[in-house]
């Protein structure tokens, strides 16, 4: 099993000792990233629940080895000491509450002594006893001893709605929380003694602030609030911190005076300066190891560095996404930049950041999952430790009506469309980014309204042609622009050029569908303007318009080829029309689902085709025998993908579970924080062969991978492009299997479609007649009753349907025998 795509920025990532790794919270593990090549070395696996807090442990003093130790803190209630070099885990302790934030004061100011390491927490708390429509501080600022197994009760600091990322100071000596325009410092008791107690002071504001920092050797904070402004408060906590212990009344200053400018009622400062350059939320601030510069960033994407004294500053190069943490290295000639995903609000807590330790060069990090080791001080990209970006954000309109997600069965690679119009290209199989192409040119910057939308793409089946549609959306109701493009690359080579651009492909309607040939060389798309086109490569490898069919001018919706390409199955809304791709010639009306029809594929060798509807009123899955033109069963599901195996009757589909399902309590454990269900069935039978239920399957994509012959694994990409690949005929992936599929599913329907719909079932027929028919006959040889046999045959013969219709109409007519009287 390979799992993949998870976010590299949900937590600080943080350099070793020596800045030749880099250790980064990906979900439940923290990976051990080369900073020479940028490659996965390790990871550190055990914690049960995403990670929360990474802390690498420094030298306490310049002639100790380097040391390869790390404390981690999860959601799992449990905090971990690792040494990554191993990797090995040394201790784990059990606070028995998620833990969101996690700093270690000590290990910043005093040297360590395991027995008074004190850690400070942002834990979630519920007692499990607030009356309906009360407000319950869920979030608690707890004060821990590493030594101890078990998190104490009564050290709670401060009580919040909800859990508080923690700053630290570089130097150790406090740390604080933001909550809405305040912020609560404490002052952090030397010696580690258990009976010490907090002092805490706090700093308003009139706005709500985003992000806060430490100054490294001052009593200096900086602040970023919603509006852009960024507040510097000096000489914070030298009446209600400093006087703490003797080495800080040294170096804190009477203050003669009560005319504190800027500084709001009776807060604790010298001063307050207020900053304005951002025009949106300041989302990053740090200063800089001499505490001369302030650094700050946004969704802007620019980094803008403040000189403290003046207030002068200077503007470093675009980065191309919102900026969300500086991490410092040890190194000074290196540094870091990392992105993620934008208006995300699980992440919105965690966007303060501060936990450094007092290095000599920065890492920035920004907003599409990947991170940028830059030289410093130019800030050039040495290299990018790049995940799955984040999935585009579409309007509502748009939703549903294409694939943004497109697989390479032969080498597992996605395709992906993301922000700023672009299609990433990443191998499932290795979690490593290949190429990204450019969909459309144009200078899109991080905040401003989405003017052009990538609404599909899609893969030929040996990956070396890729199609995408875009809509350029109107201004005031006009310029409306759709365009089809087909981008081409070379064997063995994912760097895609554009071959062939198609403005308005079906005049002002929208592509609802894309579909490849197997060879490769035609593809068809539909629309829902009432057509479907169907487009060849000519020897120039240049795309042209082949055919242009229709069905009763209704909207087209999706679109398959058989296995063999010779047969074109296109969905006019609810209807399933067969059509002749080279010659363009309808060959059969299979049937009428519920509702219209959003995806469509052929089984196997073509002998049953799935329709596959997502509307949430009347939801279908339904299973179709080409061979009888009937319905073979179908479901009340409402499936997001559809996916088969190549030379097999087996396929899958990706379904969301209703809100509404109940299970009995023995399988609700099951479904805990799951959403969607992945079924793989086997040809005609309709109880799945296995069920795994998956988390955020709505805008999820499913396909089989074929890369090894001798192994068919199944990639399943959720909608924040984390994806797990797995062995379906496995063991180990059977542990989902006992869901009560008839209970998930619906109750499967059953109806007459096709020539029974009209006329009822056919008469039984004396099975000896069929025995003597010679196996030499042709579709077309006359018998008393040819329409039982007609669809028997291969589906790529269909007969036109006005040679069966005489036969078939005098068949429905009784005959009597005249009496001449």
């Amino acid at each position: 099993m390979i799992r993949g795509g998870r976010s590299y920025v949900t937590s600080p990532p943080s350099f070793s000792n020596d800045a030749k790794k880099l250790l980064i919270c990906t979900g439940n593990t923290v990976s051990v990233f080369s900073a020479a090549t940028g490659l996965q070395i390790t990871s550190l696996e055990g914690h049960t629940a995403p990670v929360t807090t990474l802390i690498v442990v420094p030298p306490s003093s310049a002639a100790q080895k380097i040391l390869c130790y790390c404390w981690t803190a999860s959601l799992d209630g449990t905090i971990r000491h690792w040494d990554f070099s191993g990797p090995e885990l040394l201790k784990t302790i059990d606070a028995q509450l998620p833990i969101y934030s996690m700093v270690i004061p000590c290990l910043l100011s005093e040297p360590q002594q395991s027995g008074k390491l004190v850690a400070y927490v942002s834990v979630e708390y519920t007692s499990g006893e607030g009356k309906e429509g009360s407000k319950e501080l869920r979030g608690h600022i707890r004060r821990f001893n590493l030594a101890r197994q078990r998190l104490p009760r009564g050290d709670t600091l401060k009580e919040t709605e909800e859990p508080k990322h923690i700053v630290i100071s570089p130097s150790g000596e406090c740390f604080g929380i933001l909550h809405k325009r305040k912020i609560h410092i404490w002052d952090v008791p030397s010696g580690g003694s258990r009976n010490a107690v907090s002092k805490k002071m706090t700093l308003h504001h009139s706005k709500t602030i985003n992000a806060f920092a430490f100054h490294p050797t001052e009593r200096i904070i900086a602040a970023g609030d919603v509006t852009g402004r960024v507040l510097i408060w000096r000489g914070f906590g030298n009446r209600k911190l400093a006087a703490a212990s003797g080495d800080r009344k040294r170096n804190a200053r009477a203050m003669a005076d009560l005319d504190n400018p800027g500084v709001r009622g009776d807060d604790d400062a010298e001063s307050c300066t207020t900053w304005h350059w951002h025009s949106a939320e300041v989302n990053v601030l740090n200063f800089s190891s001499d505490g001369a510069y302030l650094y700050s960033g946004g969704r802007e994407g620019v980094l803008v560095v403040w000189q403290l004294d003046t207030g002068k500053k200077k503007f470093l190069p675009r980065i191309g996404s919102p900026l969300l943490y500086f991490v410092w290295s040890p190194d000074p000639t290196l540094s870091s930049v990392s992105r993620r995903l934008l208006f995300q609000p699980t992440e919105s807590k965690r966007k303060c950041f501060g936990d450094f330790t007092d290095n000599k060069s920065l890492q920035v990090v920004c907003a599409d999952n990947q991170i940028h080791l830059l030289k410093m001080p130019s800030m050039e990209i040495l290299r990018t430790i790049s995940g799955i970006k984040p999935p585009p954000s579409l309007p509502n309109m748009y939703e549903g009506l294409a694939s943004t997600v497109a697989f390479d069965r032969s080498s597992g690679v996605a395709a992906l469309c993301t922000e700023n119009y672009c299609v990433q290209l990443y191998n499932l199989l290795s979690d490593r980014g290949i190429s990204e192409i450019q969909v459309c040119e144009r200078n899109h910057q991080p905040g401003d309204d989405i003017t052009v939308v990538v609404t599909a793409v899609a893969l030929s089946l040996d990956g070396s042609v890729m199609s995408t549609t875009e809509v350029k959306l109107p201004e005031e109701g006009i310029g409306g622009l759709v365009s089809l493009k087909f981008w081409m690359s070379e064997p063995d080579n994912k760097t895609f050029t554009l071959s062939t651009i198609v403005y308005e492909p079906h005049r002002d309607a929208s592509v609802s569908a894309i579909a490849f040939h197997p060879s490769g060389s035609m593809a068809v798309s539909t629309s829902l303007g009432g057509d479907f086109k169907i487009w060849l490569c000519n020897s120039n490898k240049s795309w042209i318009c082949h055919a242009v069919g229709s069905y009763k001018k209704k909207p087209m919706t999706a679109a398959a080829f058989s296995g063999d390409g010779t047969v074109l199955a296109v969905a006019a809304e609810n209807i399933i029309t067969l059509w002749n791709p080279d010659k363009n010639i309808l060959l059969a009306v299979l049937g009428v689902t519920l509702t219209p029809i959003t995806k469509l594929c052929f089984v196997g060798e073509s002998e049953f085709l799935v329709a596959a509807s997502s509307y949430v009123q009347k939801p279908e899955l339904s299973v179709w025998d080409t061979s009888k033109l009937s319905l073979s069963w179908s479901y009340a599901l409402r499936v997001e993908a559809v996916t088969s195996a190549v030379d097999s009757s087996t396929f899958a589909v990706l379904a969301l579970i209703p809100r509404n399902f109940k299970t009995s309590k023995s399988k609700k454990d099951v479904f805990t924080g799951r959403d969607g269900a992945i079924l793989l069935f086997n040809g005609s039978d309709p109880k799945p062969v296995s069920i795994w239920t998956v988390m955020k399957a709505e805008g999820g994509s499913i396909s089989f991978i074929e890369g090894d012959k001798s192994q068919l694994r199944l990639a399943f990409v959720n909608g924040s492009h984390e994806y797990v690949v797995f062995d379906p005929s496995s063991d180990e992936t059977h542990e989902r299997s006992a869901i009560d599929y008839e209970g998930l599913a619906g109750h499967e329907e059953t109806g007459d479609f096709g020539y029974t719909s009209l006329y009822g079932q056919l008469p039984d027929y004396d099975k000896k007649r069929m025995e003597n028919v010679e196996s030499s006959a042709t579709l077309y040889a006359s018998s008393e009753r040819p329409w039982e046999t007609i669809f028997s045959g291969s589906t790529l013969n269909f007969p036109p349907l006005q040679k069966l219709c005489t036969q078939f109409y005098e068949s429905l007519m009784e005959k009597i025998t005249a009496i001449a009287e």
